[in-house]
């Protein structure tokens, strides 16, 4: 890979000198360097992006990474590459007689190559494994809900190469067969199993209940020589990304790592809210007072309807809304959330929910900071209560801001839809927040999150 890849950077910035002087122009004028000068720096540049691909991963194994990661660590490397050469040339060596055009050319040229390549080489590669070659076998040790995931995983995805030849175990009988998969013996048998079997890999995936045996099957795994993982059985618990501390050598694992408990992310998240607020209260004035309008003159009452939410650190606010429903006692409206066809609804109420226009006025609750731009929105304390004892981490969603959309709102998880997979969804977003992923999150809201057919 190492040799294919410096033969793609030299044939890149070839290409792309020819394509400067001989594509777009007519040749090298007057003043330009002759193509040996700019071949010479190939001397520098092909080892220097060898070093530069080894250091952003490019050449890991790539069996189970998906191909937008791959093609993000040839994007990063690419332009690592290209930074530090043009630091070299124009601001350490100075030579500006370099093309400009011809780095950017090779900068692009080199990317579209070498992902094509990969590509290309991933697709050939899991059709090869996909029919039962170039595989590697791996024994499980253990059965457990981690070993029947796994074995899933490896079952749904042939391309990925690998062939488990069977599950050793002290409580399940030999002869249990999961999904192809055969229990062969029990624990006791690993150190017979390793000698006479060409095993590529282990995969320690003991039940919590046999983690006595740890230490002693890690040992004799170690003096295998082959390659072992450890897949834990407290994934329900533990996020896939945790976050982990070095107390001095001894590794802490927080049970869950939340990106907005630290106070920098926290300032620019709000910062975006005021921003972001501000800017939607004066572009949507308009919208607003027509429907304001709308809403006053087609049903007694309130043009605004405060409802009671529970949000960060779960203290409640009130949300407001403008009103869609006929006017109702306080009771009654706290009975239920609205199905489809409910009665209460008002004609304009109805247009109002599905464009998700009557959700406008909590930009002034953004404003106020009881909520954010992106986040879990927020339920009402009845079934706040009612959901946090049937459905697990549900209160998580409560370390955030709630928001006006959300992650699970734009993948259509709107009014009478799974609570649970909701929940899915906003720990998912909890805990990989990043501002882009906000950003995101705001535009996937403009294509799918306004008009929504679950919205009543």
């Amino acid at each position: 890979m190492v040799i294919i890849d410096a033969a793609i950077t030299v044939a890149s910035f070839m290409l792309a000198y020819l394509f400067k002087f001989y594509v777009l122009n007519s040749g090298p004028g007057p003043g330009v360097l002759p193509a040996v000068e700019y071949f010479r720096l190939l001397i520098f540049i092909v080892p220097i992006y060898a070093l530069i691909y080894y250091s952003c991963g490019v050449y890991a194994p790539k069996r189970t990474v998906r191909r937008r990661f791959e093609i993000f660590g040839i994007v990063k490397a690419n332009t690592i590459g290209i930074m530090a050469l043009i630091i070299l040339l124009y601001m350490i060596i100075r030579e500006i007689n370099i093309s400009r055009s011809v780095m950017a050319f090779f900068y692009a040229f080199n990317i579209v190559i070498t992902s094509s390549f990969r590509l290309a080489l991933r697709k050939g590669l899991r059709t090869i494994r996909s029919k039962g070659y170039n595989l590697k076998h791996l024994l499980l040790v253990g059965y457990s809900r981690a070993a029947e995931e796994y074995i899933d995983r490896l079952t749904d995805n042939p391309q990925w190469g690998y062939a488990a030849v069977g599950i050793l175990d002290n409580s399940i009988p030999a002869g249990t067969v999961y999904r192809g998969v055969k229990v062969l013996g029990s624990l006791g048998n690993l150190e017979i199993i390793l000698p006479e079997n060409k095993l590529d890999e282990i995969a320690i995936t003991l039940s919590l209940k046999d983690y006595d045996y740890l230490e002693r099957i890690v040992g004799i795994c170690e003096k295998s020589g082959v390659h072992t993982k450890f897949i834990p059985d407290y994934n329900s618990l533990i996020p896939s990304k945790p976050y982990t501390e070095d107390l001095m050598g001894l590794p802490v694992i927080n049970i869950r790592y939340v990106p907005l408990t630290n106070m920098g992310n926290k300032l620019i998240k709000r910062a975006m809210d005021i921003a972001g607020s501000l800017f939607g209260i004066i572009i949507t004035s308009p919208v607003m007072l027509l429907a304001a309008l709308l809403v006053k003159l087609t049903s007694p009452g309130p043009v605004i309807f405060r409802q009671e939410r529970v949000g960060l650190h779960n203290r409640p606010f009130y949300m407001y809304k403008f009103r869609s429903m006929e006017q109702q006692k306080p009771t009654e409206e706290k009975k239920a959330w609205t199905v489809r066809d409910d009665p209460r609804v008002t004609k304009v109420g109805k247009l109002l929910r599905r464009t998700s226009l009557d959700e406008l006025p909590q930009l002034f609750n953004i404003l106020k900071g009881d909520m954010s731009l992106v986040g879990p929105r927020p339920e009402r304390p009845l079934f706040v209560e009612k959901f946090k004892e049937e459905i697990p981490r549900y209160m998580v969603k409560h370390q955030v801001r709630p928001g006006l959309t959300g992650w699970a709102q734009v993948n259509g998880l709107r009014g009478d839809t799974s609570i649970r997979k909701r929940i899915d969804y906003d720990i998912y977003y909890i805990e990989n927040w990043t501002l882009g992923f906000d950003i995101k999150i705001i535009f996937m809201t403009f294509f799918t999150g306004f008009v929504n057919k679950n919205a009543y």
